[in-house]
């Protein structure tokens, strides 16, 4: 049994169908609300570190697809302070499993973590019926 600790946004499908992935090879998750996010921005870029600071951003939050924020455009300091002021702007899911973490859902590396197959790799973007914003909670 692997315990993977699971930050999502509660009603998105895109992170229903990569729980489901993780539930079907034997994970136990904890699932945690992204847009409640508690912790401090050292906390916050344990899960970012190894990406570029414009990949932290989740390219489908609102202020992104409406042009209002453009992930080039900041350093880490500023970005981190962004994205703990408003959480709907980072890449989710945030993931914990056996001593790592990451932001998104690179299933090839949960794959090797874990040491399992997850199964057919599923499409991680932003799954609304619209195909515009995923719906708020």
């Amino acid at each position: 049994m692997t315990l993977v600790l699971f930050y999502e946004k509660p009603g998105c499908a895109t992170n229903a169908r990569q729980k489901k992935l993780l539930y079907k090879a034997g994970c136990t998750l904890i699932v945690q609300n992204l847009l409640a996010l508690n912790m401090g921005p050292d906390e916050l870029r344990t899960y970012l570190d190894g990406r570029p600071v414009a990949e932290w951003f989740n390219p489908n939050a609102p202020a992104v697809k409406e042009g209002r924020v453009d992930p080039t455009a900041y350093n880490a300091e500023t970005a981190l302070s962004m994205l703990l002021q408003d959480p709907i702007l980072i890449r989710r899911p945030l993931i914990s499993v056996n001593g790592h973490r990451m932001c998104g859902f690179d299933q090839a590396k949960i794959e090797g973590i874990i040491n399992t197959p997850l199964g057919t790799p599923i499409d991680n973007g932003c799954s609304s019926e619209n195909g515009e914003f995923c719906p708020e909670p």
